[in-house]
């Protein structure tokens, strides 16, 4: 077996995560495949749905298979379906665009959940620690995926096409994990901390589903995440409803860097305030910027947009150590994506709904309360550590 050091993985992880964001690139795709395969481009779209959703099982059925599989395996696995999906996508023929849901969608989300779940799952536990830097480190590097390929593959398609810029990223991907996997292996016995945590509880899936705290914690990422999801496909169409239309392609990029940025400074920050507080914090920022978008124009706009980008990016930095904070290391990676529901069910429920029940101020009014409202949950996870003999270190170390 290869000899590996911390420093290796958590560098190994966070260049895997930097290729497995290409799920937050799809939007760069759909005009050039609605072209190239004769689609039309509000089915192509919905693409960035299926993978979503296959993400979420795919960190589901890829933390049931490491115990068995290992971590490094199952980065593998991952990264090689991504890459076979990608590279499938490049001979569909011309009017059967369909068949991407299949190719990218299902395969190319399910092969993203996995290898995203193996990393989160795996790097923290080389750092007992710092676990909130090197969650950050990995989730940022996930993040940080849109501000470096939405550039690259509009320059690979203008400068080769479509069809060769699938073929030319899944060779990239699948070289990527190839040389990489193989260092995203858990920590044994003698060469990690994390082993001491097996004097407290450690959560099944099943186990954790059934608990308060549980709840909690998914609910709250479910209210939260919504204020972004209802506003981030609209930031566009505000910035022109309010004058400033011709900053569009910069709003555009301040949410990719905002995002990535947040997805390390939350998690930081939650090493000194508690985890708890982080959330709390990144919660509340996004309520105060969803009332301030009633009457915010100009700079104040931009500067709300990049805010709520900041703490969408938080939120995935912060749940995860939640995760492994409330319920245990050993089975983090399972149980996060149990966690991730929420966030699944927020992405696909809530901009549809609300943005059928309130327009105007008054849906800005309604992700604030909503934010609010998952603020309030974790405080309430807060108070579940009253009355037993749980102290703080018992959570966090």
């Amino acid at each position: 077996m290869r000899r590996v050091n911390r420093f290796m993985v958590l560098v190994s992880g966070a260049a895997l995560q930097l290729f497995l964001g290409i799920i937050y690139v799809w939007s760069v795709f759909v005009l050039p495949v609605s072209e190239e395969y004769r689609w039309p481009a509000a089915d192509a779209k919905l693409v960035s749905s299926f993978l979503l959703g296959f993400f979420v099982l795919g960190m589901l059925g890829g933390g049931r298979m490491e115990k068995r599989l290992g971590t490094h395996r199952q980065t593998l696995a991952g990264g090689t379906l991504l890459a076979i999906g990608m590279a499938a996508t490049a001979f569909i023929p011309a009017g059967y665009g369909w068949l991407i849901y299949l190719t990218y969608g299902v395969a190319g989300g399910f092969g993203v959940g996995m290898g995203y779940g193996a990393v989160v799952s795996c790097v923290p536990k080389w750092y007992p620690e710092r676990r909130g830097l090197a969650t950050g480190v990995s989730v940022c590097a996930f993040g940080f995926s849109t501000v470096v390929f939405a550039p690259l593959i509009g320059e690979l398609i203008k400068r080769y096409s479509l069809r060769s810029a699938f073929l030319i990223l899944a060779a990239a991907f699948l070289l990527v994990t190839l040389a990489l996997s193989p260092f995203v292996r858990l920590p044994d016995a003698a060469g990690g901390g994390w082993h001491a945590e097996r004097n407290r509880k450690q959560y099944t899936t099943g186990e954790m589903i059934r608990t308060g705290r549980f709840f909690l914690i998914t609910c709250s990422l479910m209210l939260s995440a919504s204020a972004f999801f209802v506003l981030n496909p609209s930031f566009v169409t505000l910035a022109n409803e309010r004058n400033i239309g011709s900053m569009a392609t910069l709003i555009v990029m301040i949410t990719g860097v905002a995002s990535a940025i947040g997805r390390l400074a939350f998690p930081v920050m939650s090493e000194k305030t508690g985890r708890e507080a982080a959330a709390i914090v990144a919660i509340g920022l996004t309520a105060l910027c969803s009332f301030a978008l009633c009457f915010a124009q100009g700079l104040l706009f931009m500067a709300i947009v990049a805010i709520c980008a900041l703490c969408y990016g938080g939120y995935s930095g912060i749940y995860p150590l939640l995760a492994g904070d409330y319920f245990g290391l050993e089975y983090v990676g399972p149980n996060f994506a149990a966690v991730m529901c929420g966030f699944s069910i927020s992405a696909l429920c809530f901009p549809m709904i609300l943005t059928r029940l309130f327009t105007g101020a008054s849906l800005f009014v309604a992700l604030g309360t909503l934010c609010i409202v998952g603020a309030g949950l974790i405080a309430a996870l807060m108070l579940t550590r009253r009355g037993t003999s749980e102290t703080v270190t018992d959570i966090v170390s």
